[in-house]
């Protein structure tokens, strides 16, 4: 990362950013022990906004932090995904909902053209670009909606899931089944028929979750 060109923003602030981000993607993966040392190396800065990026990032839940053992990724728990989904159900029905009375001509308009870009990716098989696509219109159904704090809350919980995307989305098969479950969101947000727009969200999300259930299921017998 390019830290001069961003000098807008304080260091430390890059820093964490720069470090959620491989986090979220999982490019740092679960369970890796963060050393200030090499990250400072590696990052180009003095260890003092890697060490107030890490206590940042264990606040946001993403590291612990223990005696002795120090710093590390925190662990992704299937149990902590399906209560983010819990969340993410009734929020992004709502958001769906607001997007659906609120959007203007032109957010429609480009909340079609985000699907299609969607739709691009996931026929080319691209996993980066597909959940990155997946993000950008879920964010901008948000937006839609007008209602910034609701924005707050629901981004905060799709930074929580995508850990999970990354991982989940290694079967292809299953993603590939939702640009149907999408089109029927921004279809019926384009409409203005909010109550069935939140109910396909609602049952996008819920998808998710007994997708998430039946893979502890699967893996561990885990019954819930």
């Amino acid at each position: 990362m390019n830290f001069d060109l961003q000098i807008q923003k304080p260091l430390r602030e890059l820093v964490y950013e720069e470090l959620k981000h491989k986090i979220l993607t999982g490019e740092i993966a679960s369970q890796t022990r963060l050393m200030e040392i090499d990250l400072a190396e590696k990052m180009n800065v003095s260890r003092t906004p890697i060490r107030e990026a890490i206590r940042e990032l264990a606040a946001d839940g993403l590291v612990t932090i223990e005696p002795r053992r120090g710093a590390y990724v925190s662990r992704i728990s299937i149990e902590d995904m399906l209560d983010v989904f819990e969340v993410r159900e009734n929020l992004e029905g709502f958001a769906a909902f607001l997007a659906a009375r609120r959007a203007s001509d032109q957010q429609k308009d480009h909340l079609r053209e985000l699907m299609d870009q969607y739709e691009v990716a996931i026929d080319h098989d691209e996993k980066k670009a597909s959940v990155e696509r997946d993000e950008d219109l879920h964010k901008f159904i948000v937006e839609c909606g007008g209602n910034r704090t609701l924005q707050q809350m629901v981004n905060h919980v799709q930074e929580l899931s995508l850990r999970f995307r990354y991982l989940y989305y290694d079967d292809f098969t299953h993603y590939k089944k939702m640009p149907a479950q999408h089109r029927r969101i921004v279809d019926a947000i384009a409409a203005g028929n909010a109550e069935l727009a939140r109910q396909e969200a609602e049952d996008h999300v819920r998808g998710l979750k007994q997708y998430i259930y039946d893979l502890d299921k699967k893996l561990n017998g885990n019954e819930r």
